[in-house]
């Protein structure tokens, strides 16, 4: 096997659990291993590190799989995936669909799988990972054996690692939608071209704490995708929703999950979420409960400033449109936001729009999304509640 060689004390941090090696940490490269390939990697002493991914076209050059030398093949893989489908059940026993495998958090470094009842989606993030999809899939038909596999290819995430390809259908027949249930709740979900692999799994337990906050108000939901806080505000007692986002096929997926859980007189506007909250409409309303799930505005560290006055100024705005004690909901997909950060944001946007504000909820992904303690990449989604006064 080919390998790499850290510079001296290098090895630290991923024997202390953290997964990923980066291309200034390596003194030497043996034996010209080709992107995606099967690497030993050792320490300065010549002492065995562990088998991963090398890429030389991405910033984290080596991506750990094991820390022992070992065969790689659908055996490998599906022990992995049975121990993470495992946890899933566990997690949430009364459920179909939920993400099965989250990357790193499982130790399938830049695999992505979730699962939308009798189908799966998966995504491959790392070139390493791509380079052994097939044997990665084989192991997935012998885990879940679903009746369709969808590879979606279209994530940020790919390019990072100078990965390209059009999203396809791996094996079976793929209906246009699946009907799937989330804490009693009916979505359809479109997995061969709807946002991200087509539901918003991590949100899952957020819509469950948001939901008790909403009986009897009236509510605003933006950046609401195919609906599903608004959603859960409806299943909460909720009097009216307002469900807005810029994508109109999002809405109309939306109003099918509306109707399809027997509610009526579906209240959609397609706008852009900040411009419609910034809007004489918006600010003629009297929303009791505002949601803000907006997409992520701080994509690296050097968008870090931008992005933070950004979510300042969006958090700022949707603050000014509750009634005095109103509910104001928001989160922040942004991994490079902190949740100090996140805090700290919050209060300027309070302040801002002068008003007072006490945390009823703080909260992250949900556990379908493990967060791995020794690597805080694979922490990213920050939510929160709170009272407005």
């Amino acid at each position: 096997m080919k390998s790499i060689i850290l510079k001296k004390s290098e090895e630290k941090r991923v024997k202390a659990g953290h997964q990923w090696v980066f291309s200034n940490e390596i003194k030497d490269i043996l034996g010209k291993p080709q992107i995606g390939e099967i690497v030993e990697c050792y320490d300065s002493s010549n002492n065995l590190v562990g088998i991963g991914f090398y890429n030389p076209h991405s910033l984290s050059a080596f991506r750990l799989i094991s820390k022992k030398s070992e065969i790689v093949d659908t055996r490998f893989w599906q022990e992995r995936i049975e121990k993470a489908y495992l946890l899933r059940k566990q997690l949430y026993p009364n459920q179909n669909s939920f993400r099965v495998v989250y990357g790193e958090s499982d130790d399938i470094s830049g695999f992505i799988l979730d699962k939308y009842e009798d189908y799966c989606v998966a995504q491959f993030v790392s070139a390493g990972a791509d380079k052994n999809k097939h044997d990665i899939l084989d192991a997935v038909q012998n885990v879940i054996n679903p009746k369709g596999i969808v590879i979606r290819k279209d994530s940020h995430l790919r390019k990072l690692e100078n990965l390209t390809g059009e999203n396809e259908i791996y094996s079976g027949k793929i209906p246009d939608d699946i009907l799937i249930t989330e804490n009693d709740i009916k979505y359809y979900v479109d997995i061969k071209a709807g946002q991200k692999t087509g539901f918003f799994f991590d949100q899952r337990d957020n819509r469950i704490l948001f939901k008790k906050y909403c009986k009897d108000k009236k509510v605003l939901d933006c950046f609401t995708h195919t609906g599903s806080f608004g959603l859960n505000a409806l299943k909460g007692g909720a009097k009216e929703v307002i469900f807005v986002d810029s994508s109109r096929p999002s809405l109309e997926m939306a109003n099918k999950n509306y109707d399809v859980n027997g509610y009526k007189n579906f209240n959609a506007i397609v706008a852009d979420a900040q411009e419609y909250i910034c809007s004489m409409q918006a600010q003629s309303e009297q929303y009791e409960v505002v949601n803000i799930d907006p997409p992520g505005l701080i994509k690296s560290k050097r968008d870090f400033y931008a992005g933070y006055k950004h979510y300042t100024k969006l958090n700022e705005q949707a603050i000014k449109l509750l009634k005095n004690g109103g509910i104001f909901a928001t989160s922040s997909c942004s991994h490079h936001l902190s949740v100090n950060d996140f805090k700290k944001m919050l209060q300027e946007a309070v302040s801002r729009a002068g008003k007072r504000a006490i945390f009823l909820e703080l909260s992250t992904q949900a556990k379908d999304h493990p967060i791995l303690l020794s690597m805080p990449e694979t922490e990213y989604l920050k939510f929160a509640i709170l009272k407005i006064f």
